[in-house]
């Protein structure tokens, strides 16, 4: 059955992400779904915005455009998070980690649209950039510019764009991350009493991976300046 059509309950989301591991077999994650209607609700939105407001559809600020395509890739959001999450097998709370650095973007420059023209660019390196800080092990930046269709050096800059973008504050705590948690929630049931995965870690792997990210890419910052 294809999961974007597929009617996903309180019960089975439930089931589904505490019941989640890491092997090859392992089924899609139903927050993969949840995702991919809200993000394609953002996108009608805007959509709507541009058509009522001219200058919305194109922000001055060259920064945020650094995710725009040459045109949109011939491919559904829903599709695409299947295709990472296929090819990369990254958990559940990596796209939420992810959502949250987009969600960042756009409380920091609020020109900022999600749009056919980005999103697939945008989702590819947050939930790199996301999977970097949350899981243990890996792909390289060159393993996932392939399965987004990018080049390595395409991805390389995508990756230093979203990061000085976001002033390099790639901490998530675990309170930040139980509030976005229960904001997908509300997208299947609101009131459900359900929960998506919230094992992103614990308060010392939390402190431990600040300092490594912050040494990682600090070194980073000093070579680019």
């Amino acid at each position: 059955m294809d999961s974007a059509s597929m009617t996903i309950s309180p019960r089975k989301l439930r089931s589904d992400l505490y019941s989640y591991t890491y092997q090859d077999d392992s089924s899609m994650p139903l927050v993969i779904s949840i995702l991919a209607s809200l993000i394609e609700r953002n996108m009608a939105r805007n959509a709507g915005i541009a058509k009522r407001c001219k200058w919305a559809s194109s922000s001055k600020d060259a920064r945020i455009r650094a995710f725009d395509g040459m045109e949109a890739p011939d491919m559904t959001i829903q599709s695409f998070l299947e295709r990472i999450f296929r090819y990369t097998r990254v958990g559940s709370p990596v796209y939420v980690v992810a959502y949250v650095y987009i969600d960042r973007l756009s409380q920091n420059y609020p020109g900022f649209r999600i749009s056919p023209c980005n999103v697939h660019r945008l989702l590819i390196t947050t939930i790199m950039v996301a999977s970097k800080y949350v899981e243990d092990r890996n792909y390289r930046n060159s393993y996932f510019a392939r399965v987004g269709g990018l080049t390595t050096n395409e991805m390389n800059r995508l990756e230093l764009d979203l990061l000085f973008l976001m002033g390099f504050r790639l901490h998530v705590n675990v309170s930040v991350f139980e509030s976005y948690c229960r904001h997908l929630e509300r997208e299947v049931s609101i009131g459900g009493g359900y929960q998506i995965e919230r094992t992103l870690c614990c308060t010392e792997e939390i402190k431990f991976r600040q300092s490594v990210i912050k040494r990682r890419y600090n070194h980073v910052a000093r070579i680019t300046k």
